[in-house]
């Protein structure tokens, strides 16, 4: 290589890296979740934090299919699904959190600017990573007829989307109703599973990658890191464990309480016999 090809070979590299979805998005990603650190860090609050998270899924999945340059009907079906999942889980968590007037999960951490930036980049991580799928399908412009594939995933994620948001809807309601004040839920979805909702957020994802793999080749494949990422985050991460603890500290003398760990799955609802 001589010297006058370098800048031209750097100046290329430079476009190709600038120029792609992925990088966009995930600049895109990082920008958004590190500006409303700033925000949260200054008025000491966490009240937007879901609500910005799921708010950039929606985003990024609208502007990968608009940079991506491809409309193909596999990629907005896929946009219009992860768009009614961010508005229905966001509202969800934002009126509730307004309820509630605070989330446990910071109760350490909104008067730590720099444990609460922790937070927020660990958003933007599960934000990029749990879309990666997506991503990657919006900026495809080759395209395959819809198959099995698709209509399977697409399926996932409807039973998914309707285990979660009727999870959520059960436990609403449940908390609201005086009478169950102190108590804890074990009807419903809940009796088949101690955490439902949960179970519907993995299904939801593992249906989108599985219809984004239609379009899928070679190293694209590894994709399939999402919904583990998703599953090994809310199973031993930040989601099942924390409830878990909690839970058990506040009802870990109660009879009808551990024969209810002991006789109810934790995630996944194997039937009862």
């Amino acid at each position: 290589m001589t010297e006058r090809q370098f800048p031209v070979l750097l100046a290329e590299l430079q476009e190709l890296i600038m120029g792609s979805t992925l990088v966009k998005c995930g600049l895109t990603d990082l920008g958004i979740q590190w500006t409303g650190w700033a925000l949260a860090a200054a008025f000491r609050t966490e009240k937007f934090y879901d609500l910005a998270g799921s708010g950039t899924f929606i985003l990024l999945a609208h502007l990968s299919r608009i940079w991506g340059g491809a409309t193909h009907v596999r990629q907005n079906v896929q946009t219009g699904l992860v768009t009614a999942w961010g508005l229905r889980l966001g509202t969800f968590l934002f009126m509730r959190i307004l309820k509630d007037g605070n989330d446990r999960r910071f109760n350490n951490v909104r008067d730590s600017p720099g444990t609460f930036f922790v937070y927020w980049t660990i958003q933007a991580l599960w934000v990029f990573m749990t879309l990666l799928p997506t991503l990657m399908l919006n900026s495809e412009k080759r395209d395959q007829p819809l198959g099995t594939r698709d209509y399977i995933g697409w399926s996932i994620w409807g039973l998914g989307f309707a285990a979660e948001a009727i999870a959520d809807q059960q436990k609403w309601l449940f908390k609201r109703d005086p009478d169950n004040a102190g108590k804890f839920i074990q009807s419903g979805l809940w009796a088949y599973s101690r955490h439902p909702n949960y179970f519907g957020e993995i299904l939801q994802w593992s249906g989108l990658w599985l219809s984004a793999s239609s379009v899928m080749q070679g190293p694209q494949y590894l994709s399939v890191v999402s919904p583990l990422f998703v599953w090994f985050l809310l199973r031993h991460v930040s989601g099942i464990p924390i409830l878990e603890k909690q839970a058990l500290r506040k009802w870990g003398s109660d009879p009808v309480f551990l024969n209810y760990v002991q006789n109810t799955p934790v995630l996944w609802p194997w039937p009862k016999f």
